[in-house]
């Protein structure tokens, strides 16, 4: 990775490093809303029993991502100062680890499934369904997540051509699969994630060997201090993965307020957060790809050009985000018939379509920074904003819209409050960065 200094040269860099993750997390959006319309065609349950699933899946990928995070900013930190050999056994440790903690909560999700769909408010028509799909979705959350952690190694070499050919290649796959295993297989709402664990499984035999002949990945791990060296992943990964996993539990607590208005509520409000995912691709793909510009940056103490950076990043994505906010706007109604049958589920994924959209320029925002603290070297600032945006902003302004105006208002609630965290999200960078900039911090950054 070359070190950018002028504005053309940091947007040329940006776009180089972005534009593969784009076309791969655009691609894992599509074949999800591509899910979400097969499933829609087999009725409102199982439709509904998606809706249900949608929070645990944030809580393994808040899991995984948090993990990938700790994995970017270590591994780019420790090839910038030379140390190879020790960077490929730290991709090792993470693989393993990894591995092992998404097992643990699958298993612990499994065994306590009944328990939490209770919690959530889920109708007890819909345990029997809830039950057959969750086998293969965990194991379909698992496959994804080793794959996940494959791409993360390859990013912290600099590398996002490989991840993003794979993410496309793979929801190709996906999308091929899914009819087939759900229709003419017969296997109903299982099939879905049957695909998925077939697509992603693939994906895993192509990029892992591929780590292997590089030399990037090795499972030396006796050869690595592995006490400092989980120490170091940990100080990194433990306040990134409480930022990742409060989104799950806010998307808990979300649906279990919309669950008080009915399935037909739930069903379009999953369908909404499909949607949403598909909305902020470009943002994931940022928050992909800024990382290790940002941390290669710091530990050149190039903190000004930082700032450029992010100023230009943050300005695209409000703008961009606008823009899809306006789409949205205009096709609302074709949309909300396209995924569903439903016409309850329809109107009320309507009406999501006229509001929430218009705050993704803040969440988009919100997200950014807590991506680039991250890279900073500031993990816990990045988990302040989650926690502010989460439990001082949408939650509470979630819960008064639906306490002064039912849904409609709930979903009002919903807007203001990514549009305050954003706003909140950004002001605490500034803060992060001005104590980087102060007398006798920008030495220390560069360590």
């Amino acid at each position: 990775m070359n070190t950018p200094t002028s504005q053309a040269s940091l947007s040329r860099q940006l776009y180089d490093m972005t534009w593969p993750m784009l076309f791969g997390v655009l691609s894992l959006m599509s074949f999800q809303l591509a899910d979400s319309i097969y499933i829609g065609q087999l009725g409102r349950d199982p439709l509904a029993a998606l809706g249900f699933t949608m929070p645990m899946q944030q809580l393994i990928t808040g899991l995984q991502v948090g993990l990938g995070i700790a994995t970017t900013a270590i591994i780019s930190r420790t090839l910038g100062a030379g140390e190879e050999q020790r960077a490929f056994r730290l991709a090792g440790l993470v693989v393993t680890t990894g591995a092992t903690l998404v097992l643990l909560l699958a298993i612990t999700l499994w065994l306590l499934r009944d328990v939490i769909m209770t919690l959530l408010g889920a109708d007890e028509i819909l345990l029997p369904l809830i039950r057959l799909y969750w086998i293969p979705w965990l194991g379909a959350a698992w496959t994804g997540a080793m794959l996940y952690f494959g791409y993360s190694i390859c990013r912290s070499h600099g590398d996002t051509r490989l991840p993003g050919l794979m993410m496309v290649a793979s929801s190709l796959l996906n999308i091929a699969l899914a009819p087939l295993y759900i229709f003419v297989f017969g296997w109903g709402l299982p099939g879905a994630p049957l695909a998925t664990i077939t697509s992603f499984g693939v994906a895993c035999l192509v990029v892992y060997p591929a780590l292997l002949r590089r030399g990037w990945l090795s499972f030396e791990l006796k050869a690595l201090a592995l006490g400092p060296s989980i120490r170091q992943l940990g100080s990194i990964m433990a306040p990134a993965m409480v930022s990742q996993l409060m989104p799950p539990v806010s998307a808990m607590a979300a649906t279990a307020l919309v669950a008080g208005f009915g399935s037909a509520a739930v069903a379009a409000w999953g369908l909404g957060t499909r949607l949403e995912f598909f909305s902020i691709v470009v943002v994931l793909a940022l928050t992909m790809s800024l990382p290790p510009m940002v941390g290669r940056l710091l530990g050149q103490g190039e903190l000004d050009t930082i700032r450029r950076l992010v100023r230009l990043a943050v300005r695209f994505v409000v703008f961009w985000q606008l823009g899809i906010a306006l789409l949205w706007l205009v096709t609302s109604g074709l949309v909300a018939e396209l995924f569903t049958a439903d016409r309850e589920v329809s109107e009320v994924l309507g009406d999501y379509l006229l509001r929430v959209p218009l705050s993704y320029s803040g969440l988009g925002v919100c997200m950014l920074m807590v991506s680039v603290t991250n890279a900073l070297g500031l993990p816990l600032r990045a988990l302040l904003i989650s926690t502010l945006r989460l439990f001082a902003c949408y939650l509470p302004l979630l819960w008064l819209g639906g306490q002064l105006n039912g849904l409609a208002g709930l979903m009002t609630g919903a807007m203001a409050g990514n549009l305050l965290a954003g706003t909140l999200a950004y002001l605490l960078y500034r803060q992060g960065m001005d104590r980087l900039l102060a007398p006798g911090q920008e030495k220390c950054s560069r360590k």
